[in-house]
């Protein structure tokens, strides 16, 4: 009798503790260049200094695209209710690095994968001097106008 009570202390000693390991990641994932595909264009993901990742906050589904402009349509034209709080990771067009999305800087005169023509900047002294530099709000307004 001794030995169930023992079984059964550390089954739920296990399940307790494999619980606290479940929580959701909102870090950019791994690309698979040449094989993911774009979430809305369904193009191949190619280019390492314009791709995208959308994290789901709620469950840290990965979405990955292949142009920034794609993402804003994606959100309208699937009816996302999360994308408020959607985490977006975008590669710095000069450095390849992950960077925020909604708090990058963005130049209007990139030649990108689907020619939304927005490069992600980590920081405005990134950008040439004299070009036109953007947020992500009015990259979103510009891409549904492109899109439609």
């Amino acid at each position: 009798m001794k030995n169930i009570f023992r079984l059964f202390y550390l089954i739920v000693l296990l399940t307790f503790l494999s619980g606290c390991d479940n929580q959701t990641s909102t870090d950019p994932k791994e690309i698979h260049w040449d094989r993911d595909m774009c979430e809305r264009c369904k193009m191949v993901i190619s280019d390492r200094n314009f791709a995208v990742e959308v994290i789901n906050p709620t469950n840290s589904r990965v979405y990955k695209f292949d142009d920034i402009g794609c993402v804003p349509l994606w959100f309208q034209e699937e009816n996302i209710t999360w994308e408020e709080s959607a985490i977006i990771w975008v590669k710095d067009r000069d450095t390849s690095k992950w960077i925020d999305a909604k708090k990058a800087f963005y130049d209007t005169i990139s030649i990108s994968p689907m020619a939304y023509g927005f490069g992600a900047h980590e920081t405005k002294e990134s950008l040439e001097q004299g070009h036109e530099i953007i947020d992500y709000q009015e990259l979103k307004k510009r891409a549904i106008k492109i899109g439609r």
